[in-house]
């Protein structure tokens, strides 16, 4: 069978790694890198270098950033007397699109799933308890994603704070997102509508 020059067919495969990019996808972008110039190529490759290099966890809620704290939690305008529970980092920054929250936030990394084997251990959900602890809010929003595994993570996270001493109170994002969705895919009047008419979670 007739393949491309094997550097076009390695970049194809390295790039049908990524997630939500197909053959035909990958085949395209292959072929669009291959018209770019030099320098737009080598600015790429230093971009993606300087990930791993660059880019570390915040030390208080683990969003990306490269200093010790992230924007968000080094500014002192922000209301820490709330918590926002999220999932990944780019939960974290489809909420501040929507302009709407003015609190803190907890990455946990992920959301519980017994099909992945993503267990509580792999997520930042005993950092997020140790952190109650010591500085508790006033309270805290479960912003998972409404899908069963964002659901069941939400529920674990509620269970564990509920048994704190003088816990704070917890509400849960439900209005106007679709169950089943995913937070980053959600526009920003549906994410400001979900902030507003947060919920209590109870028993």
């Amino acid at each position: 069978m007739l393949r491309y020059a094997a550097p076009i067919q390695k970049l194809i495969e390295q790039l049908q790694k990524l997630p939500g990019i197909g053959p035909k996808s990958a085949q395209r972008l292959a072929f669009f890198l291959l018209r770019s110039s030099p320098e737009d190529l080598q600015a790429l490759g230093q971009a993606v270098l300087e990930l791993k290099g660059e880019v570390r966890l915040c030390g208080q809620c683990y969003n990306y950033c490269t200093g010790e704290l992230c924007p968000i939690c080094d500014d002192p305008q922000r209301d820490a007397a709330i918590i926002c529970v999220v999932e990944e980092a780019s939960d974290l920054m489809a909420l501040e699109r929507a302009g709407e929250y003015q609190g803190l936030y907890h990455v946990l990394g992920g959301a519980l799933s017994p099909v992945e084997d993503i267990k509580p251990s792999d997520l930042h959900i005993t950092e997020l308890i140790q952190r109650i602890k010591e500085d508790p809010p006033q309270e805290v929003i479960l912003a998972t994603s409404p899908t069963v595994e964002g659901d069941a993570t939400a529920e674990y996270v509620r269970e564990l704070i509920q048994i704190l001493p003088d816990p704070p109170q917890i509400t849960r994002i439900a209005l106007g997102l679709p169950v089943g969705g995913d937070l980053d895919y959600a526009d920003q009047v549906t994410l400001a509508r979900a902030l507003r008419g947060r919920a209590i979670m109870e028993d």
